[in-house]
């Protein structure tokens, strides 16, 4: 007698595969969060504001885990990866082409952006200088000079922003903590994001996720702005928004395991490290 085979039964994840998939869930990420900021700097301030901002980045999270949490759990974030790889397991192999893909989608997201905003950013800033730069990468004091905020404010703000990010994930995405279910968690981490925006936007712009910040700054540079890897300040800052994001990363999964995860009690069944929770188990690495 024939059967009917189970679609999930014969597709085998491939490397490539989970990349896609990466790569198609940063760049949704990103058309929203540099989507919105288009929006709210070219339109003057009168298309949107800062809250509006939080919520589009929190939304572009959720949109982005969804397209990719059933192939790879969406880590959309190389600090995650890596962090993922260092203490839940992740294979240190997939770290380098999920890193590739992370910015290569955030990348190719920005230029749609940029393409589309062509005619509102040139009139807004015609010569495509600090005025709209933090439409795609992150500024310290997101590009004021009155706040004080310079160079090692932003290293600092990173490291602290991209930790609760990290910690709290670990928290949501734990099967032996109080974790939602699968198709919940994703809204939760957009959630979270959107806290962050509205708690640590200040000092930095809340990238806290190198592929975020530097695939953007690279198609911002490649598209006229000659400014995009320096700040306001004239400081060569691009790195910033890369290596804080990784320190915060692993300091966030350091003090989750230290505080909370050592202390939980053994899950009934043996799950894949970093899966997403689910009703039966584990679903795919966890999200940013």
């Amino acid at each position: 007698m024939a059967t009917t085979a189970d679609p999930e039964a014969v597709k085998a994840k491939t490397l490539l595969g989970e990349c896609s998939a990466e790569l198609a869930g940063t760049f949704i990420l990103i058309l929203f969060g540099c989507g919105v900021v288009a929006q709210v700097v070219a339109g003057g301030g009168g298309l949107g504001d800062h809250d509006s901002i939080a919520w589009a980045w929190g939304i572009g999270v959720t949109l982005g885990i969804y397209t990719a949490g059933r192939m790879t759990g969406a880590h959309l974030n190389p600090a995650v990866t890596i962090a993922l790889a260092a203490f839940r397991g992740f294979s240190w192999k997939k770290v380098l082409p999920y890193s590739v893909a992370q910015f290569l989608g955030a990348f190719l997201a920005a230029l749609v952006v940029r393409w589309n905003y062509t005619e509102a950013l040139n009139k807004f800033d015609p010569g495509l200088t600090i005025k709209s730069q933090g439409v795609f990468s992150t500024l310290p004091g997101n590009g004021s000079t009155e706040l004080g905020v310079e160079m090692w404010g932003g290293f600092r703000d990173q490291i602290i922003g991209t930790a609760i990010l990290m910690f709290v994930i670990l928290a949501i995405t734990d099967l032996r903590n109080t974790s939602p279910a699968a198709n919940l968690a994703p809204f939760i981490v957009g959630l979270l994001v959107v806290g962050i925006g509205m708690a640590w936007g200040t000092n930095a712009g809340y990238a806290i996720n190198p592929a975020r910040d530097f695939g953007p700054r690279l198609a911002s540079f490649f598209t006229g702005y000659g400014g995009a890897f320096k700040d306001q300040f004239g400081d060569l800052y691009f790195w910033v928004p890369i290596v804080a994001p990784i320190i915060g990363a692993l300091v966030g999964a350091f003090l989750y395991d230290l505080l909370v995860g050592r202390n939980l009690p053994i899950a009934d069944e043996d799950e894949e490290p970093g899966r997403l929770p689910s009703e039966s188990g584990a679903e795919g690495e966890t999200t940013t």
